[in-house]
Protein backbone atom coordinates (compact mmCIF):
# COMPACT_ATOMS: atom_id res chain seq x y z
CA UNK A 1 0.00 0.00 0.00
CA UNK A 2 0.94 3.69 -0.18
CA UNK A 3 3.87 4.55 2.06
CA UNK A 4 3.41 7.25 4.71
CA UNK A 5 6.52 9.21 5.69
CA UNK A 6 4.88 11.98 7.70
CA UNK A 7 6.19 12.65 11.23
CA UNK A 8 4.15 11.25 14.12
CA UNK A 9 2.65 14.67 15.02
CA UNK A 10 1.45 15.16 11.44
CA UNK A 11 -0.01 11.65 11.36
CA UNK A 12 -1.97 12.37 14.55
CA UNK A 13 -3.28 15.61 13.03
CA UNK A 14 -4.37 13.76 9.90
CA UNK A 15 -5.95 11.05 12.04
CA UNK A 16 -8.05 13.64 13.88
CA UNK A 17 -9.15 15.20 10.58
CA UNK A 18 -10.00 11.78 9.13
CA UNK A 19 -12.02 10.95 12.23
CA UNK A 20 -14.01 14.15 11.89
CA UNK A 21 -14.64 13.43 8.19
CA UNK A 22 -16.00 9.94 8.91
CA UNK A 23 -18.22 11.24 11.69
CA UNK A 24 -19.49 13.97 9.38
CA UNK A 25 -20.33 11.41 6.71
CA UNK A 26 -22.31 9.40 9.24
CA UNK A 27 -24.23 12.51 10.27
CA UNK A 28 -24.92 13.37 6.62
CA UNK A 29 -26.31 9.89 6.01
CA UNK A 30 -28.76 10.41 8.85
CA UNK A 31 -29.83 13.80 7.47
CA UNK A 32 -30.64 12.45 4.02
CA UNK A 33 -32.56 9.52 5.42
CA UNK A 34 -30.07 6.69 4.91
CA UNK A 35 -30.46 4.04 7.57
CA UNK A 36 -27.21 3.49 9.41
CA UNK A 37 -26.65 -0.26 9.73
CA UNK A 38 -26.22 -2.10 12.96
CA UNK A 39 -23.07 -4.07 13.79
CA UNK A 40 -24.43 -7.27 12.29
CA UNK A 41 -25.36 -5.92 8.87
CA UNK A 42 -22.50 -3.44 8.49
CA UNK A 43 -22.45 -0.41 6.17
CA UNK A 44 -23.62 -0.65 2.55
CA UNK A 45 -21.37 -2.42 0.05
CA UNK A 46 -18.39 -0.35 -1.02
CA UNK A 47 -18.65 2.05 1.94
CA UNK A 48 -15.81 2.29 4.46
CA UNK A 49 -16.66 2.97 8.10
CA UNK A 50 -15.26 2.41 11.56
CA UNK A 51 -15.00 -1.26 12.54
CA UNK A 52 -16.96 -1.57 15.76
CA UNK A 53 -15.40 -3.53 18.64
CA UNK A 54 -16.52 -7.14 18.81
CA UNK A 55 -15.43 -10.68 18.09
CA UNK A 56 -14.71 -10.00 14.40
CA UNK A 57 -12.74 -6.76 14.73
CA UNK A 58 -10.89 -7.81 17.89
CA UNK A 59 -9.20 -10.68 16.02
CA UNK A 60 -7.63 -8.04 13.77
CA UNK A 61 -4.76 -5.92 15.01
CA UNK A 62 -2.02 -3.50 14.07
CA UNK A 63 1.65 -4.35 13.60
CA UNK A 64 3.99 -1.93 15.35
CA UNK A 65 7.65 -1.41 14.55
CA UNK A 66 8.77 -1.08 18.18
CA UNK A 67 5.96 -1.15 20.74
CA UNK A 68 3.05 1.27 20.74
CA UNK A 69 5.42 4.24 20.40
CA UNK A 70 6.94 2.84 17.20
CA UNK A 71 3.94 3.59 14.99
CA UNK A 72 1.79 0.94 13.31
CA UNK A 73 2.67 0.12 9.72
CA UNK A 74 0.63 -2.97 8.71
CA UNK A 75 -2.37 -5.06 9.75
CA UNK A 76 -2.64 -8.74 10.75
CA UNK A 77 -5.31 -11.14 11.97
CA UNK A 78 -5.43 -14.19 14.23
CA UNK A 79 -6.23 -17.46 12.47
CA UNK A 80 -7.04 -20.84 13.95
CA UNK A 81 -4.17 -23.22 14.66
CA UNK A 82 -3.26 -26.23 16.78
CA UNK A 83 -1.12 -24.15 19.12
CA UNK A 84 -3.51 -21.15 18.94
CA UNK A 85 -0.64 -18.75 18.21
CA UNK A 86 -0.76 -17.92 14.46
CA UNK A 87 -1.46 -14.65 12.67
CA UNK A 88 -1.82 -13.92 8.94
CA UNK A 89 -0.55 -10.82 7.14
CA UNK A 90 1.16 -9.79 3.91
CA UNK A 91 4.65 -11.17 3.34
CA UNK A 92 5.98 -7.68 2.66
CA UNK A 93 4.93 -6.69 6.20
CA UNK A 94 7.32 -9.20 7.78
CA UNK A 95 10.57 -8.46 5.98
CA UNK A 96 12.13 -7.32 9.28
CA UNK A 97 10.60 -8.65 12.48
CA UNK A 98 13.23 -8.02 15.13
CA UNK A 99 11.14 -5.59 17.21
CA UNK A 100 7.75 -6.02 15.50
CA UNK A 101 4.77 -6.56 17.82
CA UNK A 102 1.12 -7.36 17.14
CA UNK A 103 -1.68 -5.58 19.03
CA UNK A 104 -5.07 -7.26 18.44
CA UNK A 105 -8.05 -4.99 18.92
CA UNK A 106 -5.83 -1.89 19.09
CA UNK A 107 -7.73 1.39 19.52
CA UNK A 108 -6.79 4.92 20.50
CA UNK A 109 -3.36 4.14 21.90
CA UNK A 110 -4.51 1.11 23.89
CA UNK A 111 -3.78 -2.59 23.37
CA UNK A 112 -6.67 -4.22 25.30
CA UNK A 113 -5.45 -7.77 24.57
CA UNK A 114 -1.75 -7.14 25.11
CA UNK A 115 1.25 -7.06 22.81
CA UNK A 116 2.53 -10.17 21.04
CA UNK A 117 6.01 -10.58 19.56
CA UNK A 118 6.84 -12.54 16.42
CA UNK A 119 8.52 -15.90 17.09
CA UNK A 120 8.49 -17.43 13.60
CA UNK A 121 7.60 -16.50 10.02
CA UNK A 122 6.32 -18.74 7.22
CA UNK A 123 6.61 -17.29 3.70
CA UNK A 124 6.78 -18.96 0.29
CA UNK A 125 10.17 -19.42 -1.44
CA UNK A 126 8.78 -17.42 -4.36
CA UNK A 127 8.48 -14.41 -2.09
CA UNK A 128 11.88 -14.86 -0.49
CA UNK A 129 13.62 -15.30 -3.85
CA UNK A 130 11.92 -12.63 -5.92
CA UNK A 131 9.03 -11.00 -4.02
CA UNK A 132 6.49 -12.62 -6.32
CA UNK A 133 3.22 -10.69 -5.75
CA UNK A 134 1.31 -13.97 -6.02
CA UNK A 135 3.15 -15.10 -2.87
CA UNK A 136 2.52 -11.94 -0.82
CA UNK A 137 0.97 -13.70 2.15
CA UNK A 138 2.64 -14.83 5.35
CA UNK A 139 1.76 -16.67 8.52
CA UNK A 140 3.63 -15.99 11.74
CA UNK A 141 3.64 -17.39 15.25
CA UNK A 142 3.45 -15.04 18.23
CA UNK A 143 3.87 -15.10 21.98
CA UNK A 144 3.20 -12.50 24.68
CA UNK A 145 5.77 -9.72 25.04
CA UNK A 146 5.17 -10.18 28.77
CA UNK A 147 6.78 -13.57 29.27
CA UNK A 148 4.75 -14.11 32.43
CA UNK A 149 1.58 -14.72 30.45
CA UNK A 150 0.69 -18.29 29.58
CA UNK A 151 -2.41 -17.84 27.42
CA UNK A 152 -2.20 -17.98 23.62
CA UNK A 153 -3.50 -15.21 21.41
CA UNK A 154 -6.32 -17.36 20.00
CA UNK A 155 -7.46 -18.11 23.55
CA UNK A 156 -7.79 -14.37 24.12
CA UNK A 157 -9.56 -13.14 20.95
CA UNK A 158 -10.43 -16.24 18.94
CA UNK A 159 -9.27 -16.90 15.38
CA UNK A 160 -10.59 -16.94 11.82
CA UNK A 161 -10.70 -20.22 9.92
CA UNK A 162 -8.75 -20.21 6.64
CA UNK A 163 -10.65 -21.06 3.44
CA UNK A 164 -9.25 -21.31 -0.10
CA UNK A 165 -11.10 -21.72 -3.38
CA UNK A 166 -13.53 -18.80 -3.16
CA UNK A 167 -15.51 -17.82 -6.30
CA UNK A 168 -14.35 -14.84 -8.35
CA UNK A 169 -17.30 -12.66 -7.31
CA UNK A 170 -17.30 -13.47 -3.61
CA UNK A 171 -18.43 -10.80 -1.16
CA UNK A 172 -15.41 -9.89 0.95
CA UNK A 173 -15.10 -7.91 4.19
CA UNK A 174 -11.79 -6.11 4.78
CA UNK A 175 -10.76 -4.81 8.22
CA UNK A 176 -7.57 -2.80 8.53
CA UNK A 177 -5.61 0.00 10.17
CA UNK A 178 -4.50 2.95 8.03
CA UNK A 179 -1.31 4.47 9.45
CA UNK A 180 -3.04 7.79 10.01
CA UNK A 181 -5.85 6.38 12.18
CA UNK A 182 -5.91 4.91 15.67
CA UNK A 183 -8.84 2.54 15.13
CA UNK A 184 -9.65 0.03 12.37
CA UNK A 185 -11.81 0.59 9.32
CA UNK A 186 -14.19 -1.94 7.78
CA UNK A 187 -15.52 -2.25 4.25
CA UNK A 188 -17.39 -5.02 2.43
CA UNK A 189 -17.91 -5.37 -1.30
CA UNK A 190 -18.14 -7.91 -4.06
CA UNK A 191 -14.79 -8.77 -5.62
CA UNK A 192 -13.53 -9.74 -9.02
CA UNK A 193 -10.43 -11.34 -10.48
CA UNK A 194 -7.81 -8.85 -11.67
CA UNK A 195 -5.89 -11.85 -12.99
CA UNK A 196 -6.12 -15.61 -12.40
CA UNK A 197 -3.93 -15.16 -9.31
CA UNK A 198 -5.01 -11.74 -8.04
CA UNK A 199 -8.35 -10.52 -6.65
CA UNK A 200 -9.44 -6.87 -6.41
CA UNK A 201 -11.97 -4.95 -4.34
CA UNK A 202 -13.34 -1.40 -4.50
CA UNK A 203 -13.28 0.21 -1.05
CA UNK A 204 -12.29 3.81 -0.31
CA UNK A 205 -9.77 4.95 2.33
CA UNK A 206 -7.78 1.70 2.59
CA UNK A 207 -4.49 3.59 2.53
CA UNK A 208 -0.97 2.81 3.77
CA UNK A 209 -1.01 0.62 6.86
CA UNK A 210 -3.84 -1.61 5.68
CA UNK A 211 -1.45 -4.05 3.99
CA UNK A 212 -2.02 -7.47 5.55
CA UNK A 213 -5.66 -6.77 6.36
CA UNK A 214 -7.75 -9.95 6.33
CA UNK A 215 -10.13 -10.57 3.45
CA UNK A 216 -13.06 -12.41 5.02
CA UNK A 217 -15.78 -14.45 3.31
CA UNK A 218 -18.51 -15.70 5.65
CA UNK A 219 -16.16 -15.21 8.60
CA UNK A 220 -13.22 -17.13 7.08
CA UNK A 221 -9.91 -15.66 5.93
CA UNK A 222 -9.56 -16.04 2.17
CA UNK A 223 -6.64 -13.68 1.54
CA UNK A 224 -4.87 -10.59 2.83
CA UNK A 225 -4.49 -7.12 1.40
CA UNK A 226 -1.28 -7.20 -0.65
CA UNK A 227 -0.04 -8.79 -3.83
CA UNK A 228 -0.35 -6.67 -6.99
CA UNK A 229 1.31 -3.26 -6.44
CA UNK A 230 1.84 -4.24 -2.80
CA UNK A 231 -1.93 -4.17 -2.36
CA UNK A 232 -2.63 -1.11 -4.51
CA UNK A 233 -1.23 2.35 -5.20
CA UNK A 234 -4.50 4.21 -4.60
CA UNK A 235 -6.70 3.81 -1.49
CA UNK A 236 -9.88 3.18 -3.53
CA UNK A 237 -8.79 -0.13 -5.10
CA UNK A 238 -7.04 -2.93 -3.21
CA UNK A 239 -5.71 -6.34 -4.14
CA UNK A 240 -5.05 -9.73 -2.62
CA UNK A 241 -3.23 -12.73 -3.98
CA UNK A 242 -5.64 -15.61 -4.51
CA UNK A 243 -5.29 -18.03 -1.62
CA UNK A 244 -4.00 -21.11 -3.40
CA UNK A 245 -2.44 -24.44 -2.53
CA UNK A 246 0.98 -22.97 -1.66
CA UNK A 247 -0.53 -20.48 0.79
CA UNK A 248 -2.63 -23.21 2.37
CA UNK A 249 0.52 -25.29 2.77
CA UNK A 250 2.25 -22.37 4.51
CA UNK A 251 -0.73 -21.99 6.81
CA UNK A 252 -0.66 -25.67 7.71
CA UNK A 253 3.07 -25.48 8.44
CA UNK A 254 2.52 -22.57 10.81
CA UNK A 255 -0.64 -24.05 12.34
CA UNK A 256 0.94 -27.42 13.10
CA UNK A 257 4.56 -26.48 13.72
CA UNK A 258 4.00 -23.22 15.54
Amino acid sequence: MIQDTLPRSARRSRARRASRILLALAAMAALIGVDLPDAASGPPLGVTAWARPGAEADRVGALFADGLEGGHFCTAAVVRSDDRDVIATAAHCLESTGTTVFAPGYRDGEAPYGLWKITGVHVAPEWTAGQDPDADIAFATVEPVDGGRTRRVEDVVGGFPVAAGQPAGARVTVIGYPRTLEAPLRCANTTGLFSPTQRRIGCPDLSGGTSGSPWLVDGALTGVLGGHEGGGTVPEISYSAVLGDRAVELYREAAVDG
